[in-house]
């Protein structure tokens, strides 16, 4: 590089750091990128098209920052190119082609900075004629030809065809707008070749139209292949034949062929000569023997084909038995018989029949004929049928000897309730199918078939009477024999719901009492056995619980008590239903005894409050007479002037003894009651005035004879001063004499009238 070269590339370098600064420190806003298709968006193929592309940016300088412009088809990169002007981005498609159809966009990156255009579609329509070309226009038949095919101005992902008189020949891809290819024409005359091309795109393939026509001419290869089969009359099974191929009409010495001899597919000879093949005619099944010849030079081959039919010598036997249907240890007839045989060539005597395996075969005389004991298990067998050396094979036959019925079970699933449905089962072992039928005491009820392992015949019954039912099963499985297998009698009761439940109660629930036994009698109609459960209302733990045969059942509570009072019920229940009686209320009274202990107690606790109250009443009358006591008189003082003066009070102490001293005299005091059928209210109601006591004092004779009523508080005692009834002067002081009454004792003084007064019965003066 050269000094001049250098230094421009210097300063090209400092303009562009130059620039480059420049633009770091410009401002910039991409506003809009649209693309433009010219002259407009759909063109024919060889039209110029221009893709332009205008940006509008906003800068902060007059110079505008450097651009880079990107063209992309279907959002693929085409095309990038960088200006530093602000001029529009111009992208040239010269010639279009229809590969350049497809969605065009235009992106402008400014210093990272991108935005892109409007996805704009170019439509370009029209591909050119391809043109063919061959090396020959006439061969031999046999010779390649090379064709060569080119699609002029074309540009992208090709494929062509190639075309004998509009039959395909081969395809060839590739990117070049031309494509070469090499075929062979196998039969004479006149051939037309042509091509055509189709162009992928990444949306849409776009096919040409055709070539043009160019004619080869084929001369035809003069060999021909022969072929015979004798004889070539009517051909039997078993017959030989002599089958040969060769080729014919050839006279060039310097080429070879190959010949080739099948029979369908299976190829049986080849050779470069007349080929012969010998074999026996065997037919083939439904259809005749068929032939090819064929000769190959030059990779072209000729054929030729000869269908022959063989006639069957006898036809295929069949293996049959009898009867149809056999069980373990019987005996059967296995048949082994050619329905159709070839009269013109063999009789029926010269088929011979064999029985495979063959062991221990009883003879039964007739050809083809055997019999056979059935085993134990399945087995199979095959016979053969032979004439004239041809032997043919029947199909295996597989023997499945039945097992007769046995073991047969009958069973009832759910209980046996009285106008209920229920399920009878039946079961036994043997071959299937089993017809099983059930009888109700000797009477059919009905059948059922089984043809499934492991299953059980189900029947349905209602039974509408109570008492004792006998059900049976029978089983078979023959439908040649009369062999059946018959089950025991199952015998079973039928269930009778209960019904019409009572509960009684002995004695009556409100006339027992303590100590005695309560006695509960549940009873039902129906059958049993019967569960009875006796309860307290309000819980679920039976009090007892009972199954009896019977229908009837009881619960005792020895002895009762007043624990035992509530409501009762009794529950019964025999696997068809349920019931359940009313409650029965039980009142437990008290025992005769706790009565008459009761009533005993409460009369003396009346005697002992009686006696109590009576004591009370005779204290509170002797407080009261002693009481009254304090008001009698009192011996007076010996300093008093007068000696009758009596002083009463209230609340001096009451003397208990019966006797006092008065002025060295002693006087008895009697208390003197009323009669006890009066009392003191009796008394008290007899009279308005206030209560006075009045008490007689005999004093000695005072020398003032008048009466001096003495005060006590508001108590009045009136005093009465008796003189002798004789008139006698002073008696002797015998002190004073007080009649009381005491301790509800009453002392009775000598009768006398108010007028008369005596001292008789007073007690003699005691010094």
């Amino acid at each position: 590089m050269g000094l001049p070269q250098r230094f421009i590339l210097i300063l090209l370098s400092i303009y562009l750091y130059s620039a480059s600064v420049v633009n770091t420190q410009q401002e910039f806003k991409i506003q809009s990128v649209k693309l433009i298709i010219e002259p407009r968006n759909d063109v024919t193929a060889g039209t110029n098209v221009t893709l332009r592309c205008q940006a509008t940016v906003s800068t902060s300088t007059e110079k505008g920052p450097i651009r880079e412009y990107t063209i992309l088809k279907n959002d693929k990169i085409v095309y990038t190119k960088t200006i530093g002007s602000s001029e529009d981005f111009v992208y040239q498609l010269h010639n279009a082609r229809v590969f350049s159809t497809g969605l065009y966009q235009c992106k402008l990156d400014i210093q990272g900075d991108t935005k892109l255009s409007k996805a704009q579609r170019l439509n370009v329509q029209g591909l050119s004629q391809p043109d063919l070309h061959l090396e020959m226009n006439v061969v031999n038949e046999g010779e390649e030809v090379q064709a060569t095919c080119i699609a002029p101005g074309e540009i992208g992902s090709f494929i062509f065809f190639f075309f004998d008189n509009d039959e395909q020949m081969s395809r060839v891809e590739g990117l070049s707008n031309q494509a070469k290819t090499t075929f062979r024409l196998s039969s004479g005359g006149i051939h037309k070749i042509h091509c055509s091309y189709k162009i992928r795109t990444a949306e849409d393939t776009f096919p040409s139209t055709k070539s043009n026509n160019v004619t080869v001419s084929v001369k035809e290869l003069s060999i021909t292949p022969v072929l015979k089969i004798s004889p070539d009359s009517t051909i039997y099974e078993g017959d030989h034949l002599n089958i040969s191929c060769s080729a014919q009409n050839f006279h060039s010495s310097s080429e070879g062929y190959k010949l080739f001899l099948s029979q369908g597919t299976k190829l049986l000879r080849t050779g470069n000569s007349t080929i012969n093949h010998n074999m026996v005619a065997v037919p083939k099944v439904s259809e005749a023997l068929t032939f090819d010849c064929r000769v190959e030079m030059r990779n072209v081959e000729k054929y030729t084909k000869k269908t022959i039919s063989v006639v069957e010598l006898f036809s295929v036997p069949s293996l049959t038995m009898f009867p149809t249907e056999i069980f373990q240890g019987e005996i059967m007839t296995l048949t082994c018989n050619s329905e159709r045989f070839a009269s013109q060539r063999i009789n029926r005597e010269d088929l011979e029949y064999t029985l495979y395996p063959s062991k221990n075969l009883p003879s039964s005389g007739k050809p083809g004929v055997f019999n056979v004991k059935a085993l134990q298990n399945d087995f199979n067998y095959t016979c053969s049928a032979e004439a004239k050396g041809i032997k043919k094979d029947s199909k295996t036959l597989m023997i499945r000897p039945k097992v007769h019925v046995s073991a047969l079970k009958i069973s009832i699933e759910d209980k046996v309730i009285l106008k209920k449905s229920i399920t009878i089962l039946c079961q036994s072992n043997g071959s299937l199918p089993i017809n099983y039928t059930l009888f109700k005491d000797n009477v059919q009820v009905g059948t059922k078939v089984i043809r499934e392992r492991n299953r059980q015949a189900v029947f349905m019954d209602v039974i509408n009477k109570p008492g004792e039912i006998q059900y049976r099963c029978e089983a078979k499985n023959s439908l040649h024999s009369n062999k059946t297998g018959s089950s025991q009698h199952l015998s079973v009761n039928v269930i009778v719901p209960l019904s019409l439940m009572t509960l009684t109660v002995i004695p009556t629930p409100l006339g027992i009492s303590e100590g005695e036994d309560l006695r509960f009698i549940c009873s039902v109609n129906g059958t049993g056995p019967v569960t009875f459960k006796w309860y307290r209302t309000g819980s679920v733990v039976p009090l007892q619980t009972n199954t009896t045969t019977e229908t009837y059942s009881s619960f005792l509570i020895k002895p009762v008590s007043k624990n035992d009072s509530d409501k009762y019920y009794c529950e019964a229940s025999n696997g068809a239903n349920k019931v359940r009686s009313e409650n029965v209320d039980v009142q437990v009274l008290m025992a005769l005894w706790k009565k008459m202990l009761i009533i005993v107690a409460c009369l003396l606790l009346l005697s002992v409050l009686l006696l109590v109250a009576s004591m009370l009443y005779i204290k509170s009358k002797r407080d009261r007479r002693e009481a009254a006591a304090e008001l009698s008189v009192k011996p007076s003082s010996p300093k008093s002037d007068d000696p009758l003066t009596v002083n009463l009070t209230h609340d001096t102490d009451v003397y208990n003894a019966a006797t006092v001293k008065v002025d060295r005299a002693e006087v008895s005091v009697w208390s003197k009651r009323k009669p006890e059928t009066e009392s003191d209210d009796e008394i008290s109601k007899m009279s308005n005035e206030p209560n006075v006591e009045y008490t007689e004092v005999v004093h000695a004779r005072s020398t003032d004879p008048d009466r001096v009523p003495l005060r006590k508080g508001t108590d009045t005692v009136y005093s009465e001063l008796q003189n002798s009834p004789h008139g006698a002067a002073d008696p002797p002081d015998y002190g004073s004499v007080e009649y009381a009454e005491l301790n509800r004792e009453q002392f009775e003084i000598s009768q006398y009238h108010p007028q008369v007064h005596s001292y008789q019965d007073l007690p003699e003066p005691v010094d």
